[in-house]
């Protein structure tokens, strides 16, 4: 496989891209395009967290350390499932390479010493040299992980995977399903407007040049970028992440769903990624962001509860960001069914709602959940 570095003078016209770049993924309901839903089946997008599910090395559930999140293999499992989007973290190191990892460092163990080094402060080929590696006789660096509380533990999942590019994502990751590429930045750093621009550029060079007809979607927590991608390009929806208030920032764009849409709007963005929480905790902002004409996506634990999930759908929430992706899926699938009968006939499709799967008094039994579910 050939990669390049990428520097800004390769990229004069980043509002060129190819005329078949879509917004639609192919397992899409038809009547589904972000930003602009139509009356068609009501469909809710399902996007595998990290691919198909993230890590977690203190969980008992198993769920939680199957598969190296952010990797080939991931991505590639949660294709086999009926969802819309892998969602992945994308850095960009020294030599300007866009490479998939969550993590601000990446942590290894030599001789009982623990390493921690910035992951955009190392060249690609030292970054791959962490983990799995290609090569069968090549061993690579252990990788630890540190916890919120500050623990170092070994990052142990069953099945392991190498380190990857955004660029090999594009090559070998099933086609049909489409990418949400969050851009990184470190919380910790105030970014100065050309570094954030020498990012972007690394990172559209390479999605311009591989993306063909993969339904892209963009998504960052740094209000700047996002306005920059906007900015840089038309085609693809770009997306403000939020903790909705659930941890406060400097940067008071980050601290509320109401900022967040006025950052959107000011800015021309398509919509906005919300901790759930954050929606349960102000319901009517759902439709005030409809009313924007803006989307709505959601990520956090909550999504991993079909309750919650199904109760989003049903608030006009149009896409959940999971890691159970088995389990969710098939959730999704089931409120989405549509009757036989309308089948048979497509000109009814139009017409066509979601079959309840709860009676009006166990709805209104979980919505009375609400505030225990946002305490989970």
């Amino acid at each position: 496989m050939a990669l390049k570095a990428v520097h800004v003078s390769d990229v004069p016209n980043l509002d060129q891209v190819p005329e078949s770049a879509s917004l639609y993924s192919t397992r899409f309901s038809k009547g589904v395009e972000l930003g602009r839903m139509t009356s068609r089946i009501p469909k809710l997008l399902v996007i595998g967290h990290r691919g198909f599910g993230m890590n977690a090395s203190r969980s008992d559930d198993r769920r939680m350390k199957a598969i190296k999140e952010n990797s080939i293999m991931s991505f590639n499992t949660a294709a086999k499932y009926p969802l819309d989007f892998v969602e992945f973290d994308v850095q960009v190191t020294k030599d300007g390479f866009p490479v998939i990892f969550h993590d601000d460092f990446i942590l290894t163990e030599d001789q009982g010493t623990v390493s921690e080094k910035r992951v955009t402060e190392l060249h690609l080929a030292k970054f791959l040299d962490y983990g799995p590696q290609r090569e069968a006789r090549k061993e690579g660096k252990p990788l630890l992980r540190k916890t919120k509380d500050g623990q170092i533990l070994r990052w142990d999942v069953e099945d392991d995977d190498s380190l990857c590019t955004l660029q090999e994502a594009f090559e070998k990751v099933e086609p049909s399903v489409g990418f949400n590429i969050e851009i990184k930045f470190d919380d910790h750093i105030v970014y100065k407007e050309d570094d954030i621009i020498s990012v972007l550029r690394s990172i559209l060079q390479v999605v311009f040049e591989c993306g063909k007809d993969r339904p892209i979607v963009f998504s960052t927590f740094q209000p700047d970028a996002a306005l920059l991608v906007k900015k840089f390009q038309k085609t693809y929806p770009i997306f403000f992440l939020t903790d909705a208030g659930n941890e406060i920032y400097d940067d008071v764009r980050r601290n509320s769903l109401d900022e967040a849409m006025k950052l959107c709007l000011e800015g021309g963005l398509d919509g906005i990624v919300s901790e759930v929480k954050g929606v349960f905790r102000n319901p009517e902002v759902v439709t005030k962001i409809k009313e924007s004409k803006l989307s709505l996506l959601t990520y956090g634990k909550l999504n991993n509860v079909a309750e919650a999930v199904y109760l989003q759908n049903l608030m006009g929430i149009q896409g959940v960001i999971v890691d159970f992706v088995e389990e969710i899926t098939e959730v999704v699938c089931d409120m989405i069914k549509p009757s036989a009968a309308l089948e048979e006939d497509r000109d009814d499709l139009v017409e066509l709602k979601t079959k309840p799967l709860l009676s009006q008094r166990e709805l209104s039994f979980l919505l009375k959940l609400i505030p225990e579910l946002i305490q989970l």
